[in-house]
């Protein structure tokens, strides 16, 4: 199965080759595409059980023709998330983003990171290592950007490395935004998946989803995942910002020392699957598929609103506009390193 899906995700674009890896281990078989350094499948092996938790596609094809870009399973860069109107000011000068959400600059917009054919630099069963280049003024950003992506797995964990540099000051938010249901993807609803945020902060936002530029308590509001609770266990609440992100589309203040940690928990209702984030990020963004509008899926069921969730580690969003937050300015001559592993039990 995996050699007709891999020849699925043979293809060229814009003279360049993109392909299907697979990482494996006795636990693991994870799916690396170098469109977007993407991550399409992500299986969990129990007894006689293959559990697939990720959402994506089967061929190259249905990535590059979808209707709507949901950013299934993609690096993010070279700026994730929201930039509010599409714009920040860096050593006294403007930049102008692509505005691709309501007037704010989202994921760096259509010449950013998952539209990139990477280049492999090393590939087997255990590792893939991708790099691409971010060209200076492409999407508004400044700086020859040079981005690295190691994409690891050992036993149950999946580690993924960034590394990136420039040649001129320039901000950077790297990140990685798979969907999961772990109930196996195409399952349905995720709202009684149990999870855990260990975030005693979140951020609030306006109604573009922009952060309002404070930390607020998560104590006595839905935003406290502090012990696990079901995801919908308070999401249709009359809440306003939860009304703003129609449902969970918020940054939680996950990790003030910048060292690796475990910063997040969930469970499947139905098949028990565990997974654990750790990151070394000062943000995790928690996002409910609140916008998913039904693509057909691997196994041939829709990817539905609310089927999926998103644990995007990365610096809080429109960092580059909000003094309160760390920065995630990357200097001249310096080089970004971050770490994140999915763990699948």
């Amino acid at each position: 199965m995996h050699s007709a899906i891999q020849q699925a995700f043979e293809k060229q674009l814009n003279g360049k080759h993109i392909q299907l890896h697979w990482l494996k281990s006795p636990n693991l078989q994870v799916g690396i595409c170098n469109y977007g350094a993407r991550i399409t499948h992500f299986i969990l092996l129990k007894k006689d059980q293959q559990l697939d938790v990720a959402l994506g596609f089967n061929n190259i094809d249905a990535y590059l023709n979808s209707k709507n870009e949901f950013y299934y399973g993609i690096t993010v860069g070279p700026f994730a998330n929201r930039i509010a109107n599409a714009r920040f000011s860096l050593d006294g000068k403007t930049y102008q983003l692509e505005a691709n959400n309501d007037g704010n600059c989202l994921h760096s917009g259509s010449q950013a990171f998952h539209n990139k054919v990477w280049d492999v630099l090393e590939a087997d069963e255990s590792k893939i290592v991708m790099q691409t280049v971010s060209v200076a003024g492409e999407g508004g950003f400044p700086g020859n950007l040079q981005c690295q992506v190691a994409f690891s797995l050992n036993n149950d964990a999946l580690k993924i490395e960034y590394h990136a540099s420039t040649d001129e000051d320039t901000v950077v938010n790297l990140t990685n935004h798979s969907y999961f249901n772990l109930n196996g993807e195409g399952t349905g609803s995720i709202l009684n998946h149990r999870i855990q945020i260990n975030a005693t902060e979140y951020l609030p936002i306006n109604r573009r989803c922009i952060p309002l530029g404070e930390f607020a308590k998560v104590e006595s509001t839905p935003f406290d995942f502090l012990t696990p609770k079901a995801i919908g266990a308070a999401i249709n609440a009359d809440n306003e910002q939860l009304k703003f992100g129609n449902g969970y589309d918020h940054s939680f203040s996950v990790n003030t020392e910048q060292e690796l940690k475990k910063v997040a928990f969930a469970q499947g209702d139905e098949s028990g699957v565990c997974l654990e984030v750790y990151t070394d990020q000062p943000g995790m963004q928690f996002y409910t598929g609140n916008y998913l509008s039904g693509d057909i899926g691997k196994s041939g069921k829709p990817y539905a609103a609310r089927t999926a969730f998103c644990f995007e580690t990365q610096h809080h969003p429109d960092s580059p506009n909000q003094p309160n937050f760390p920065s995630a300015e990357l200097k001249a001559g310096e080089t970004f390193k971050s770490t994140t592993i999915y763990k699948l039990y």
